[in-house]
């Protein structure tokens, strides 16, 4: 079908886009010798799995439903998990499926790494640095922070028994969204300056994720340097696990315009058939603009309005754009960069439809998956 034909609320992943961000993460890969992985609570269409698996190592999974979709969905692939706390319950299927386990804490290590070890898993830990690197306004996404609950720090790591240590295969450490090389360089400073002693017994080191790397402005130079430290300095396999950097840009959020209302003395509100509250909600809980095609800021082009979905929650807003000429019922806009955080956030709140999947390739779009009536009522 063409772009025409889509029925909105919709996304659209475009294949073209993800494998050009595939082939940057790929030449990493080959210039350095380290080893990427997809990091699934950004991105879970398991449709393009296949093209990911061509690029990248495998995977990593927060619990055991994302390690079951690599699993099922990247067969041969690494797959890898962490959770800040493991169920009893889910261990006995993690330790079939994984290859990689990291703990959060010297308590998990003691209860599962044991058995994770004895399993044939590679185990690690995860690291809190306590090098914050976050703007003020990114406060919820900082793991280093005072009280942080991820992470062992280095006092922590001192008190764990050596039959414990013993036991660990990497180290791992994850402060980072959305941010540049820099960043990653001041952590790893701190990292190297508090660690350094137990990195020749290790076997590799995982720099998480949250690296932009697939971001124009991205500095991959910084990044390969940073890489080389730990594989010439200590003789670490080093991992990284994006989400973001691989589906930037490579999604997009086809919506229509349901209403649009003039309201003297204030700026006119347009009622689309998408909600920031189901449908992306990183617009409310980072908060984040989306980039809307053909728009711009308030006050930039002729016409500005506050665009906003058609739930009961007052601020279920995405935000104020302008535009050349007035936006008109039916008419159908596009919200940008809309593949990561957006699917895997999803939520029926007000009994709102999900919306479909597409895989555009070119200028053709193949519908993957839709949505009814079942799927709201099977959550509930």
């Amino acid at each position: 079908m063409d772009a025409s034909q889509l029925h909105t609320p919709c996304y659209v992943i475009d294949r073209d886009r993800l494998e050009e961000n595939l082939k940057v993460l790929r030449g990493v890969m080959d210039r350095t010798g380290c080893r990427i992985l997809l990091a699934q609570k950004a991105f879970s269409c398991y449709a393009v799995y296949p093209l990911i698996s061509k690029y990248l190592c495998g995977a990593t999974a927060s619990g055991l439903f994302e390690a079951r979709l690599c699993h099922e969905e990247m067969p041969g692939r690494e797959n890898h998990v962490f959770s800040p706390a493991f169920r009893e319950e889910d261990f006995p299927e993690i330790l079939k499926i994984c290859d990689h386990i990291v703990f959060n804490s010297i308590r998990q290590l003691e209860l599962y790494g044991p058995r994770a070890k004895q399993a044939g898993l590679q185990v690690g830990l995860r690291i809190n640095p306590q090098v914050s690197t976050q703007p003020a306004e990114h406060a919820i996404y900082d793991p280093c922070a005072p009280g942080s609950r991820l992470g062992v720090t280095l006092e922590e790591f001192r008190k764990a028994p050596a039959n414990l240590v013993a036991l660990l295969d990497g180290l791992h450490f994850h402060t980072l969204c959305e941010q540049n090389s820099d960043d990653l360089e001041t952590t790893l400073n701190g990292f190297e300056e508090q660690f350094s002693e137990w990195l020749p017994q290790m076997k590799w080191v995982n720099f998480g994720g949250g690296h932009h790397i697939t971001r124009q402005d991205y500095d991959i130079p910084r990044l390969e340097r940073c890489i080389g430290r730990m594989i010439q300095g200590y003789g670490l396999t080093v991992y990284l696990e994006p989400g973001e950097a691989i589906a930037l840009n490579s999604g997009y959020l086809h919506t229509k315009v349901l209403e649009v209302q003039h309201h003297e003395g204030a700026m006119d509100i347009a009622i689309l058939d998408t909600s920031a509250a189901c449908h992306m909600p990183d617009v409310i809980e980072m908060p984040y603009r989306p980039p809307l095609r053909d728009s711009g800021q308030p006050g930039e082009k002729a016409y500005t309005y506050r665009l906003g979905g058609p739930t009961c929650l007052s601020g279920d807003i995405i935000g104020e754009y302008s535009f050349d000429t007035p936006i008109k019922e039916g008419q159908t806009l596009i919200f940008e960069d809309m593949a990561i955080y957006s699917m895997v956030k999803n939520n029926t709140f007000n009994g709102m439809p999900l919306p479909s999947i597409y895989l555009k390739q070119g200028s053709n779009y193949t519908l993957i998956k839709s949505f009814s009536y079942a799927d709201f009522k099977s959550r509930l």
